[in-house]
């Protein structure tokens, strides 16, 4: 179907632009369609796809719409008006047409489906898309599932979580290559193909003649639309323009490939069939168009740096010949010089450094085999072009996930895998080019991880396309492009080149793609198979290996602070991580047995090749350069893997895969150069090179590194250790650590290469650098298993840990395909055997801890590991910590009180290969060390520690466990000493030696010495001289000397003579030290052995002479059964016992000479010059002492203030509750309040010149709003069913009530019948501390200036108490004036309640001024400023005429009502408790009232309106109001709130208030209020009830107490309103809204009761707070008759042995019956017009139930998976950040500025309209809670924990989470009690962008 023969077919030349189908035609398609699907089904059907191809060539022609878009400005007059739009569409419109074959296409595409044998899920995703993976039913750890099959598979119980996919992915449900069966979802367990009908062959055979020629048009665009770019840099700009146009073309694809299998194999056969690729697109014939498609296709290949073989006649890969290599170095060169230009450089490395790598380079050019993987491509098919263009456009998501999409047919994988292998290297070029390699990284991988999972396929590949060649040769020449010369060793004359970790491709980390899809693959054993036996590829592989080699090479600053601290240590451990130990990890887990020993024994020896190549090429001889460490060494790891490997699965032996002793030398140098640089980076030699040197040394001991960097050279320095002479060794060890000249009897020295204040350090260093090393079993024999309970006990040791950090914390094997799975059984099983669980607990108020792991009891006692975490720690301080917990674990226990020594653990057998390892602790050198080393500490040397002390008593007692039996010669050997001249001990068993007494040591000694003085010949005494003859000559010893001696025998033994002639230069080094003048020699006589100094030691620990008493003379067991626990915890003297212990018990002789000593009973005699040193010391001791104890002394002062500050804190400071308790013990005196300032620190009372005020915190709160009348609090919906409305909402009623109110009444009278504030109402709050107000002023001034700034704005008043630190922003005012005067007036008057009244009147009528302008007056007002603009306007005003006075009257009446509220409901929303609450304690409620009431009496309410005469005066006019029908009238008196009346009239009255006038407006008030409830009732009940009512109250009406019986007044209301027409209009629906309950008289008072108890809950904390008095405690049936004694209401002589009734409190101030019908004339009036309405105003909700945040479901997942999908309800998009309110259950977009309003976005907006301010949201994405607050906000954490109790911050770990019910109530506590900003710490400001 070439283009060429169809425009031959045609006839002539390609028809031009003008024949497109006209629009006419264009309604004709279907017509044309199903006619040519007739003619082609004919059997002789050549007419038929001749009239197609035609009709094909005309539509699906490529060349009028890119070619003139891509012109640039032609592109808007050719395609008319710029856009590519018709042309194509109109294309697409015709392939739908006709791939339908005239039917409809959404008919055609159903028809297919039906066809679909997929039993593969196979849907792809792109990055960000929430998967699953569960290790249980994965084979490949690669394995995922979308979250539909995964929730319609059974994985209860398994190893699953969620993830967000970073680079893509698809689903692998129901293919068995990658999972196990029994995980696939029920729609894709196996389908048998057989119930699958077979495709007729009809449907889809338009289909295989129309797709070719669209995907070859695709192809054109493609090729007309990529410009080689000048600069080699693709502008992306351009490449996004065609795709963009290419969209419609490819998404048609795409939904072709979501048809189903039959549709694949269609597309699969287009695809792969070389013969119509050929056809069309060979580029010969007379088209002149498809000819430049093809030149553009040709030049395309060139630029990448390929070539299209036919050219030169070389076919493919398979026949290469010697043209290849010529021709591909100039490919690769990218020359265009001559052919025979061999050694052209690289075009990347014309940067100076040409020469460097030319050779490697060249040897590598030379290989025909990789060149032809590098440079030649052959395209036989369309799936091979469309693959080279989709790299070339750095592949588009859109393409791969159309390639992606196809994946489920086998024929196509197969197809598609060899053409993504034989694309790999023009893969790394685009990808090493591209500017946007992460987001090409991520592509290539999410393609790369679906083909390489596959072990069948893998393995087919690796045969068929010689796989493993082609990747480690493109990865050696990715690394090839950045090389530099290595400046390790011997700069100049080195050879080596290491890979630049500047460059950007180790800095971006742009390789990964390539290195993970080359550890894919070898996770596959039968591919690493292959590797493990292909010599030539584990040479190329090496030669990648020791290029990295050596890398990032750190040198000391010795003067100079570095000026830039580089960066490029990160780059250099991810490299070497993943590129060198991953593939590692991969290769050993396939050597796990016997049979694959050859695999190691390839491995070991190219390893051991490539080292010696290093170490030639970088001239090493025997000494390291000095100051310079390189952390990498990923040659020596290898080896040292494969050795350990070797010996623990594979039974090899070990001696044979051992080089030569020489090389032993060189290969343990540099592992210990890092470990002795370890030591000098902790001792702050390396300051100069800054910061990043110790993260290097931290990495390198990390958990995610150490197993394959610390401990394999742990394990190397352990082998060449077990095979190495032990005293080259050891003397080796300290020279590097560069301690030789500290290690002298002399008590000073000089040392030539450390300076004084390192040696403690390094020494230490060493000593613990030696205990690791004897100590360590890692690799030396202990099982997996023995290995994870040691690194677990290590962790936990040093800090409890949650499960998480523990996963993460433990070293598995780094290679994630390994299969030993974090969370495996064992790791279960471990962790529950050496740990207790802690859940997470509550301090309400204190931080939330997560679930803990900490270690049980006898992991303490037995297995903790100091050498094992002194091994783990990447911080010091860790060993500190592990010490600490250990030492308060044997405090708790009673094992040891004092301060203990790290325990000696006993450690695991070691594996006989490694037995050599232990010679070093039988070594002359290692015991002549220990010796000295004692005895200097036993002198007080300086520069000796604890921690010296005890590395060296460990290495002894290592020494004695791991003694050879030599009890039976041990008497022979008493003449010893004689025989041995030349050296200080006998033999080199410790146990021997340890008795060996060492008479006089030579010395060399600084001239000034106090040695030198003393040693005069004339004080040697003839004694002194035989004993001298007596030894031999006096000792001597230098280490470095023995080191040169063995280095030398050595190297005579294994070199030869050629090697020699080298050395003696590099031996220079070390003789200038011993030759410097200054030293002179001394004599010292010692006469100590090693046991008589531990036992001298002892006594200096103990302090006490003969202090040590063998323990064996009086107890003779001990030598028998020697493990003793008293022995096994303690500190240095009983580690001193425990070694003599053990030292008796392993010889008959120790035990002698141990008594012996101790009998002797000497005290040691020290030289003069040491006491003064020793006084020195006494001196600092007793100093220390007494620092201690002032110390102590400070603490204790410091905790009793801190006590009673928080006492004081707690208790006084409301000063109402206090006082009024000394009154009734002293007599009545006046006294003033008095207030400490926290910030002056005086004492006073509050004055109108310098007013005091108390520290409060104002904010807005719609709490109160969010009352509901129903107790079950509402839940989240997690459905699109269940939506919350607020309608029954505590605020939407009281919004609802006042506007009905507004429409019909007079707005003044509206604006006092009601309370606001139920949304948005201030609430103040306060922590009780106090200030002067002009303090706080300076204060503040004071804080401004500050520009540390806090988590507060200054500006806006904020700061926090300078006592207590509690967040504040405003002060409220004390009012000056006794708290007592209260007392006084509270003497109960005998006035009758008329008298009051009037009194109540009077008052209230005086205007009240404002008082004179005084300081205190203004903060007055002030802090009403602050109160206002707390909330927002809309929550202040609510008057129809905007800013009338009314409006701040009935603000600040409500604020007022708000806080009682809150504190009522804060009470738990009744009074039964009684008492004062905390919430009392530190109330600001009588101050408050004192500014509102200040302010309200600005506003005097006109007597004529006053409420106040409605309650309590029978008014005559009573007609008179219905005259004026037009006017609006005033609220009636039955329709206002009693409670806002309540606060009015009090607020109206002059302060301080009298209690006999507050008694009479309760009681006042009450008689409305109880009317009130009988009329609800009467409205409620049914008419029978009512006319019961009627009947049975005019009975009574006439007994003496009738006006307090309920029955008589309730059937006078009945009476009265029934003239109206409130009861009317009972249609048929009344009957539905009022339950028919029968009225018994207990019903009724309940009703009455509950109407009731809300007023007198309010009424009582008013009481409360105004009065001082204290509220009793009740049970909750008897609150009423309580609240309304204690409130007066009751009369005294109340009996109360009959039921309670509820109308014995009433007192009527007027005759009832006239008060009740006056206030229901006002009613029925009412109701003539609007009967509906007045019945709705008198059915008050008066019984909120408290507030709750919704509830949570149980499990969080049904959240997420409901809102991270939803799309938001203003912009209609998915969120990127969704968030759903906690309050309400709004759901909103975070920080998306798509839903922004006025610069708010939408979390703020919805805080500030839901919570005034304060919002509570859930983050879906991150399962966190967020709190906003004002202008602030901080991280709540989460509600939500998994099953180890901890929380899962942005769903990293994506294990199942489940409700924490203790802290949801947490949360829902501070809301409800406005603690947020106390109790949560961090706070920031988010500038609205929330």
């Amino acid at each position: 179907m070439a283009a060429a023969a169809a425009a031959a077919a045609v006839g002539g030349p390609q028809p031009p632009q003008a024949e497109m189908p006209a629009p006419g035609l264009a309604l004709d398609k279907a017509a044309t369609a199903a006619h040519l699907k007739a003619a082609l089904s004919r059997p002789d059907n050549r007419a038929g796809a001749e009239e197609l191809q035609a009709l094909l060539e005309r539509v699906l022609s490529a060349e009028r719409p890119l070619a003139a878009a891509a012109d640039g400005e032609e592109a808007a007059a050719a395609g008319g008006g710029g856009g590519p739009g018709a042309a194509e569409e109109e294309a697409l419109e015709w392939c739908k047409c006709l791939l339908a074959g005239g039917g409809g296409y959404d008919e055609f595409c159903a028809a297919v489906r039906a066809y679909d044998p997929a039993a593969l899920c196979g849907l792809v995703w792109t990055a960000n898309f929430v998967a699953y993976r569960c290790r249980t039913c994965g084979i490949s750890p690669c394995m995922s599932l979308c979250a539909e099959c995964f929730h319609q598979g059974d994985h209860t119980g398994h190893d699953f979580n969620m993830f967000r996919s970073q680079a893509g992915g698809a689903c692998d449900c129901g293919d068995s290559n990658v999972m196990r069966e029994s995980g696939f979802c029920k729609r894709h367990q196996i389908k048998s193909s057989s119930n699958i009908p077979c495709v007729p062959k009809d449907l889809l055979m338009m289909s295989e003649f129309v797709l070719p020629r669209f995907i070859f048009c695709l192809i054109q665009y493609l090729r007309e639309g990529y410009n080689e770019p000048a600069a080699d840099v693709p502008s992306e700009k351009d490449l996004n323009k065609v795709l963009q146009l290419l969209e419609p073309q490819i998404s048609f694809l795409e939904d072709l490939t979501k048809m189903g299998g039959a549709m694949r194999s269609v597309l699969t056969q287009v695809l792969t069939n070389q013969q119509s690729y050929k056809d069309l697109t060979s580029g010969l014939g007379e088209n002149a168009y498809a000819r430049k498609s093809h030149e553009k296709y040709l030049i395309a290949l060139k630029s990448s740096g390929l070539t299209y073989p036919e050219d030169k006649l070389v076919y493919g890969i398979q026949e290469p010949s010697a043209g290849t290599s010529t021709l591909a170095v100039q490919g690769f060169a990218g020359a265009t010089g001559t052919l025979g230009q061999l050694d052209s450089s690289d075009e990347e490395d014309q940067d100076g450094s040409q020469g460097l790598g030319k050779r490697k380079r060249v040897k590598l050019s030379s290989n025909t085999k990789d060149q032809s993987i590098m440079d030649v491509l052959k395209h036989k098919s369309f799936l091979e072009e469309l693959l080279f263009w989709t790299i070339k456009y750095e592949f588009p998501q859109k393409m791969v996930t159309f390639l992606l999409n196809m994946l489920p047919d086998q024929e196509y994988k197969v197809a598609f895998t060899k053409t993504f292998v034989q694309h790999y290297a023009f893969i790394m070029k685009t990808l090493k080019k591209s500017h946007e390699s992460d987001t090409m990284s991520n592509r290539i991988v999410h393609i790369s991880v679906q083909l390489f999972s596959n072990e069948e396929l893998a393995r087919q590949v690796t045969e068929e396309c010689q796989l493993l060649d082609i990747m480690v040769t493109v990865l050696l020449y990715m690394m090839e492009s950045c090389l530099i010369k290595s400046e390790l060793q011997d700069e100049e004359n080195s050879l080596h080149v290491v890979v630049n970790c500047g460059e950007a491709l180790l800095k971006n980390n742009t390789y990964w793609p390539l290195v993970s899809d080359f550890i894919n693959i070898l996770s596959h054993q039968s591919v690493a198979k292959r590797f493990l036996e292909d010599h030539g590829l584990l040479v190329t592989w090496m030669n990648f290996v020791s290029f990295f080699q050596g890398m990032n090479l750190n040198k000391r600053e010795l003067n100079e602070h570095v000026e830039f601290e580089s960066q490029t240590y990160y780059a250099a451990f991810a490299a070497e991580l993943e590129a060198c130990a991953q593939p590692m990890w991969g290769l050993l887990s396939h050597c796990k047995i016997r049979e694959t020993q050859e695999y190691t024994r390839n491995v070991v020896r190219y390893c051991l090749e490539a080292l010696q190549d290093w170490f030639d090429a970088i001239n090493f001889v025997d000494e390291p350069a000095p100051n310079q460490v390189t952390f990498h060494l990923p040659l020596h790891r290898y080896y040292a893997m494969f050795l350990s490997k070797a010996v623990k699965c594979q039974e090899l032996d070990l001696d044979s895969v051992l080089p030569d002793q020489e090389m032993l030398m060189k290969l343990m140098i540099h592992p210990l150069q890092i470990q002795a640089s370890l030591a000098e980076i902790h001792s702050n030699m390396w300051v100069r090179n800054g910061l990043q040197i110790k993260g290097q040394a931290m990495t390198y001991v990390q958990s995610h590194f150490c197993n394959s960097m610390i401990d394999p050279d742990i394990y190397l320095l352990q082998v060449c250790a077990s095979r190495l002479d032990p005293d080259y060794f050891i003397s080796s060890v300290f020279e590097r650590f560069k301690v030789v000249d500290l290690l002298t009897m002399a008590s000073q020295h000089q040392n030539t290469v450390l300076d004084a204040e390192h040696e403690r350090s390094m020494l230490e260093g060493a000593l613990t650098f030696l205990v690791i090393l004897l100590s360590l079993r890692l690799h030396l024999g202990m099982s997996d298993d023995e290995i994870l309970r040691a690194e677990m006990v290590a962790q936990l040791c040093m800090n409890d840990r949650t499960h998480s950090s523990l996963l993460d914390l433990i070293p598995e094997n780094p290679n994630p395909k390994s299969g030993i799975i974090p969370g495996s059984y064992s790791f279960e099983s471990v962790l529950s055997a050496v740990a207790d669980f802690k859940a997470p607990v509550f301090e309400p108020g204190g931080s939330m801890q997560q679930g803990m792991y900490t270690p049980k009891a006898e992991v303490w006692d037995h297995e903790f590991d100091p050498v094992m975490v002194i091994l783990r720690t990447v911080y010091r301080r860790d060993v500190q910590s592990a010490m600490d917990r250990y030492t308060a674990f044997l405090k708790q226990s009673g094992k040891f009180p004092g301060n203990p020594w790290p325990p000696y653990k006993k450690r695991t057998p070691l594996h006989p290969s490694y037995k050599g390892l232990m010679r070093l602790l039988h070594c002359k050198t290692l015991h002549i060390v220990l010796f000295t080393l004692l005895y200097k500490i036993l002198m007080d040397h300086q520069n000796l520690s604890e921690h010296v002390l005890c590395m060296v008593l460990y290495l002894i007692e290592l020494g004695l466990e791991n003694s050879a039996e030599e009890e039976s010669d041990e008497e022979a050997s008493v003449g010893g000493p004689e025989r041995c001249h030349d050296s200080w001990f006998p033999g080199s068993n410790l146990v021997l030696n340890m008795r060996h007494f060492i008479n006089y040591v030579r010395v060399r000694v600084p001239e000034t010495a106090p040695e030198v003085k003393r040693d005069s010949p004339a004080s040697t005494s003839s004694d002194s001289l035989g004993s001298l003859q007596n030894s031999g000559t006096a000792q001597v010893f230098s280490l470095v000397a023995e080191r040169r001696k063995k280095f030398q025998e050595i190297i005579n033994r294994s070199s030869s003579e050629a090697n020699q002639v080298v050395r003696p230069k590099t031996s220079n080094k070390w003789s200038a030290p011993g030759s410097a003048p200054q030293l002179t020699t001394a004599i010292l006589e010692i006469k100590e052995s090693i046991l008589s100094l531990l036992i001298k030691l002892h006594h200096k620990l103990s302090g006490k002479q003969n202090s040590y008493y063998p323990p064996w003379l009086d107890d003779i067991e001990i030598l028998i059964q020697p493990e003793i626990p008293k022995y096994s915890h303690g500190d240095g003297i009983t580690a001193v016992e425990r070694i003599l212990l053990k030292a008796a018990l392993q010889s008959r002789m120790n035990k002698r000479i141990i008594e012996e000593i101790c009998r002797k009973v000497t005290p040691p005699v020290p030289p003069k010059k040491i006491t003064a040193a020793e006084k020195k010391t006494l001196d600092k001791e007793e100093r220390r002492q007494k620092a201690r104890e002032r110390q102590q002394k400070l603490l204790a002062e410091f905790a009793s203030r801190q006590k009673s500050f928080m006492e004081t804190a707690m208790d006084v400071d409301s000063p109402e509750s206090d006082i009024p308790m000394e009154i009734t013990t002293a007599e009545p005196q006046v006294s003033e309040a008095v207030y400490d300032c926290v910030i002056c620190g005086q004492s006073g009372p509050s004055s109108e010149d310098r007013p005091t005020g108390l520290v409060v915190l104002l904010q807005a709160s719609s709490v109160l709003g969010q009352c509901r009348d129903n107790v079950e609090p509402k839940k989240l919906p997690i459905t699109e069913e269940e939506q919350i409305y607020p309608w029954d909402t505590c605020a939407a009623v009281h919004d609802v009530r006042l506007s009905l109110l507004q429409r019909y009444f007079k707005d003044s009278s509206c604006l006092l019948a009601v309370s606001i504030g139920w949304e948005g109402g201030v609430y103040v709050q306060t922590c009780g501390h106090t200030l002067h107000i002009d303090c706080h002023k300076s204060y503040m001034e004071s804080l401004r200036n500050d520009q540390v700034l806090q988590g507060f704005s200054v500006d806006k008043g904020e700061f926090t108490c300078p006592l207590c630190r509690q967040f504040a922003n405003s002060v409220l005012p004390c009012y000056p004036g006794s708290n007592v005067e209260n007392n006084l007036w509270q003497r109960p008057s005998n006035k009758s309640i008329q008298d009051l009244i009037k009194e109540v009147e009077e008052l209230q009528g005086r205007p009240g001024a404002f008082p004179s302008e005084t300081n205190l007056s203004k903060e007055m007002e002030s802090v009403m400023k602050d109160i206002k603009n707390t909330t927002q306007k809309k929550y202040r005003d609510y008057s129809k005429t905007p800013g009338s006075p009314d409006n701040d009257f009935l603000f600040m009446y409500s604020v007022a009502r708000t806080n009682l509220e809150l504190e009522l409901i804060h009470r738990g929303g009744n009074l039964c408790s009684g008492g004062a609450s905390t919430a009392g304690k530190r109330s600001c409620l009588n101050q408050l009232f004192h500014v509102l009431a200040l302010h309200m009496r600005l506003y005097s309410i006109d007597s004529e309106y006053n409420p106040w005469r409605k309650l309590t005066q029978l008014l005559e006019e009573m007609n008179s109001q219905l005259g004026n029908e037009e006017q609006q009238s005033e609220v009636p008196i039955l329709y206002h709130d009693v409670t806002s009346l309540l606060l009015i009239q009090i607020l109206m009255m002059p302060q301080p208030l009298r209690k006999d006038h507050f008694t009479c407006i309760v009681k006042v008030l009450f008689t409305l209020l109880y009317t009130q409830g009988l009329v609800a009732l009467s409205v409620k009940c049914s008419e029978e009830d009512r006319s019961a009512w009627k009947h049975t109250g005019a009975l009574k009406k006439n007994t003496c107490d009738a006006e307090k019986s309920y029955e008589v007044l309730l059937s006078f209301v009945v009476r009265e309103l029934s003239k109206g027409k409130l009861y009317h209009e009972e249609g048929t629906q009344e009957c539905a809204t009022i339950s028919p309950v029968a009225w018994s008289p207990e019903s009724t008072e309940k009703y009455l009761q509950d109407f009731c108890l809300p007023f007198l809950r309010i009424t009582s904390l008013l009481q409360h707070h105004l009065f001082g008095e204290d509220l009793p405690s009740c049970q909750e049936e008897e609150e009423f008759s309580v609240l309304s004694s204690c409130l007066g209401l009751l009369p005294t002589f109340y009996q109360t042995e009959h039921p309670f009734i509820s109308a014995s409190c009433l007192d009527w101030p007027v005759p009832a019956f006239d008060i009740i019908s006056q206030w229901c004339f006002e009613i029925n009036s009412f109701t003539e017009r609007h009967a509906e309405q007045g019945k709705a105003l008198l059915l008050q909700e008066s019984r909120w139930k408290l507030p709750h945040l919704l509830q949570l479901p149980e499990n969080y997942n049904t959240i997420f998976q409901y809102y991270h999908r939803k799309t938001c309800s203003v912009c209609t998009k998915v969120p990127k950040d969704p968030a759903v309110c906690l309050v309400c259950g709004t759901f909103v977009c975070l920080k998306g500025l798509c839903c922004k309003q006025q610069s708010y976005c939408e979390c703020v907006l919805h805080s500030q309209n839901c919570g005034a301010g304060t919002g509570i949201f859930l983050l879906i994405n991150a399962s966190v809670i967020i709190i906003i607050r004002g202008h602030r906000f901080c991280l709540w954490g989460s509600v939500y924990l998994d099953a180890h109790g901890e929380e899962d911050r942005d769903l990293r770990r994506g294990k199942p989470l489940y409700i924490c019910k203790e802290r949801y109530k947490v949360l829902e506590q501070q809301w409800i009690s406005h603690t947020f900003d106390h109790i949560n710490k961090r706070w920031g400001p988010h500038y609205n962008g929330l």
